[in-house]
């Protein structure tokens, strides 16, 4: 069984939680430990698994992930008010080859996912975004996937998976479970215009750095149909955590990608979460705990909700335009937005009811100008239905 593959949290987390106070997050977390073994996973909510395979890196690493000192550092934050149940069920080290290592972070991944706990893959490159994508294979068979990235991480054509390339992998793999990609935070300057229009052609969603940190909530949507997310750490400025050349002077505040991880953690649909890229500095290290943190913040605050099913919830808006009238609903709990693609954009379903796309106010806003956004022609395209 893969779970027999996981290596327990070091004696020195162990020891150093032994000293946190009662509130500490360590001390409300089941853990793998060498003396009592894996924690039961009944009734958990979210494991965290650490992935330490670099090989494939693009840049090669100069070490090791220091995975125990990301522990330290969210050991040590205080739990909220919260239902999650924690465990840590310790780490995958570096398999004979890569696809060794790639099989047990699939297999991992899919008990967890069958047991219906949300992974938190720390890992130590992007391209374990790969075999966490294939675990959802015989359990769900459309996946949305959102990449929290200044790059799309297309490859060459024939090139080997790496963390500049796994994308690719995705696309191109059978099974082919990817119904939609969505990257948030893309620097035009680290992607070639054959990437871009790639993106195009796919019709898969974009929004630029500068985009989303004038208006973080622009996320929200995105998220919200999202069914797995990867984090890559250099999507975050330099200064914010870390000074390595690999790191760049644009990027993401700490707040901003905070709020995103929020934000990924209150979509009721998203049951893989992995950071990647991530530097061994103390800064860095107290950056993603905190990630981590708003992620499972926004776990506690999910609820599911419809406005098929819960009419009373919601106030519909109904906005003329030129070729049909457009419905929009507000949530009244949550005051999230939705809206009906139009007939005229998409074929209705199977229950002849049109199909419901997650959006912001602004677009009811601009539907109320009489300006349709643009993701609307896209949903058509791929079928949305």
């Amino acid at each position: 069984m893969a779970f027999d593959f996981l290596v327990p949290v070091s004696d020195k987390v162990l020891a150093h939680n032994e000293l946190l106070p009662s509130q500490s997050i360590g001390k409300n977390t089941y853990i793998h430990t060498e003396k009592d073994g894996l924690p039961v996973l009944a009734n958990a909510t979210v494991a965290i698994v650490g992935v330490r395979e670099s090989r494939n890196a693009y840049e090669k690493k100069h070490e090791k992930l220091d995975v125990s000192a990301i522990r330290l550092q969210f050991y040590k934050l205080l739990i909220g008010n919260w239902n999650a149940t924690i465990v840590d069920l310790g780490d995958i080290e570096e398999g004979a080859t890569v696809d060794d290592t790639y099989f047990v972070v699939k297999e991992v991944v899919a008990g967890l996912l069958e047991e219906d706990i949300i992974p938190i893959i720390l890992g130590a490159t992007q391209d374990i975004t790969y075999p966490a994508y294939r675990a959802f294979d015989g359990i769900r068979d459309m996946i949305n996937l959102v990449a929290i990235d200044s790059r799309f991480d297309f490859g060459i054509e024939d090139e080997l998976i790496s963390s500049h390339s796994y994308m690719s992998k995705i696309i191109t793999d059978k099974p082919n479970n990817l119904f939609n990609f969505s990257n948030i935070g893309y620097q035009s300057y680290f992607n070639a215009q054959e990437e871009i229009d790639l993106m195009e052609r796919l019709f898969f969603d974009a929004y630029r750095l500068g985009e989303v940190a004038n208006d973080i909530s622009l996320a929200e949507p995105v998220l919200r149909n999202a069914h797995m997310v990867s984090l890559d750490l250099r999507s975050v400025k330099a200064s914010e955590i870390s000074l390595s050349a690999n790191f760049s002077p644009n990027g993401f505040n700490g707040r901003e990608i905070c709020a995103i991880s929020r934000y990924a953690g209150i979509s009721d649909k998203v049951s893989v979460f992995g950071l990647y890229e991530m530097e061994n500095t103390v800064q860095s290290q107290q950056l993603i705990a905190q990630i981590i943190w708003y992620f499972i913040e926004g776990i506690n605050f999910r609820i599911k909700e419809s406005p098929y099913t819960k009419t009373d919830d919601f106030v519909k808006y109904n906005v003329p335009s030129e070729d049909e009238e457009l419905v929009f609903y507000k949530s009244l709990l949550t005051e999230r937005w939705w809206t009906e693609v139009p007939s005229i954009f998409t074929s209705h379903t199977k229950a002849h009811t049109p199909a419901l796309l997650p959006c912001t106010e602004k677009d009811y806003l601009d539907a109320c100008n009489q300006q349709i956004p643009e993701r609307w022609f896209k949903a058509y395209k791929k079928g949305f239905n």
